[in-house]
């Protein structure tokens, strides 16, 4: 059934979601108060529902920042040598591309690229592609961009995003169409500061955010409060001393910790929770 309603979801996310599209979608309607529902046979059919409530808070929303992480049941995104291929199902793997159709931009941080060397299309679902953004405030891989498909990839754009102090160096790299330089994105501590980072891209028109990846970049926004929500899928897969996903600064009491609603699917073998960070 999501096959059948996807077309409509993209026709919603190409018209920035806060009006109807000109032509109304099939098995869609908009409703002003509790904006994007089902209607007909989708509407009546608990699969599609489910599915379909796991896209509706983003095409509700003109503007958001979500991030996406697969992990193990013991909480790794990768073996110990950054083997990640593949922790997630299939199904996942196509639950991740229709985000990314759904994006503006797909964010990855440098470590990623420099491990997995993702291309970050939405090869695997119809859809546009979104602008590829590199985060790394400190060029740390100015010696890979030979090396990256999303600099040798010209098919879809590519933005470096890095503090305004390397600008220089970057442009020399990559060209100066493909540098995104930001003032204070590196702050006095040496911290990154992804609220500068979702303001610069923004005013670029890239209003709607997936971070993808990996744990260190995910942890950053989720750490400084950037997140609307977290899509964290986990495997029925146990990796043992592999790479962790979500690591940040926590409460010392457990009556601090957050506790933000979720709601559970299932994706094939997987389970996938969607957070309200915002909760």
């Amino acid at each position: 059934m999501l096959d059948e309603l996807w077309p409509g979801l993209l026709a919603i996310a190409a018209t920035r979601a806060a009006a109807p599209p000109p032509v109304m979608p099939a098995g869609l309607r908009h409703d002003a108060q509790h904006g994007w529902q089902l209607t007909g046979d989708a509407g009546r059919e608990t699969a599609a529902q489910e599915r379909f409530a796991l896209f509706k808070p983003l095409i509700d929303l003109d503007s958001w920042v979500v991030a996406q992480l697969g992990q193990s049941l013991d909480g790794c995104i990768a073996t110990r040598t950054g083997d990640a291929a593949f922790v997630s199902g299939t199904e996942v793997l196509e639950h991740l591309h229709r985000l990314r159709a759904l994006s503006d931009a797909v964010i990855v941080g440098a470590g990623t690229v420099a491990i997995d060397n993702p291309r970050l299309t939405t090869r695997h679902v119809p859809g546009p592609n979104p602008v590829r953004v590199l985060f790394d405030p400190q060029l740390g891989l100015a010696g890979g961009v030979q090396r990256a498909h999303v600099f040798t990839d010209r098919s879809v754009p590519t933005l470096w995003l890095c503090d305004a102090r390397w600008r220089a160096q970057a442009v020399d790299l990559a060209g100066a169409a493909r540098v995104l330089a930001v003032p204070g994105l590196l702050r006095d501590n040496g911290a990154p500061d992804v609220a500068a980072a979702v303001a610069a891209l923004r005013a670029r028109g890239l209003k709607r955010l997936l971070v993808e990846g990996g744990g260190v970049t995910v942890s950053r926004f989720l750490a400084q409060r950037a997140l609307d929500r977290l899509h964290l899928s986990i495997a029925p897969v146990l990796i043992g001393d592999g790479r962790r996903g979500l690591l940040f600064p926590g409460p010392e009491r457990m009556g601090d910790c957050a506790r933000p609603r979720c709601r559970v699917y299932s994706l094939g073998g997987d389970r996938l929770w969607d957070v309200d960070m915002r909760s």
